[in-house]
């Protein structure tokens, strides 16, 4: 019951700070997208079927419902990045912090391929390609710097919690 709610309390924080705290103060490239990092744990260490599937798809949306680009584009994104790191779970070992860090920085360059891909498929605009480009390894490299973080304070946290 406590791993719901702290898992719900992530999401909720997660949420409130992408959508509202960050834009406000970070630039874009320099803004972590923290929806990846969840979706990449939820991937990764939670036992969702069906459910993390669906939570993945709910998050791409608010997120792209905030983003003002196009809207479902991040949905499709997440959903895909969610079923690709669910399906490769089950051959690594998912409790390691580094490994997380790395899915972290390959989920975010999935993300902005699988993007510019589904742009360059249903939309004629053109100018969007340069910004993908020059974004995609600062901000793969910004997310995996405060995947660190989250990682390295919860696994702190679980560690005093078993003291």
């Amino acid at each position: 019951m406590f791993r719901w709610v702290k898992l719900f309390l992530f999401l909720v924080l997660a949420v409130i700070l992408q959508v509202c705290v960050l834009p406000a103060y970070l630039e874009d490239p320099f803004k972590p997208n923290l929806l990846i990092i969840l979706v990449s744990y939820l991937a990764l260490r939670e036992d969702f079927s069906y459910f993390g599937a669906l939570l993945a798809y709910l998050l791409g949306l608010l997120q792209g419902t905030f983003s003002g680009v196009h809207f479902g584009l991040a949905g499709v994104s997440m959903l895909l990045i969610y079923l690709l790191l669910e399906k490769v779970a089950d051959q690594l070992y998912t409790d390691s912090d580094h490994l997380m860090i790395v899915v972290v920085f390959i989920a975010t360059l999935v993300d902005a391929v699988t993007s510019m891909v589904f742009i360059l498929l249903f939309s004629s605009s053109t100018g969007i390609y340069n910004s993908f480009l020059t974004n995609m390894i600062p901000q793969a490299v910004v997310n995996a710097l405060v995947a660190s973080l989250v990682v390295g304070f919860s696994s702190f946290s679980s560690r005093r919690a078993r003291l």
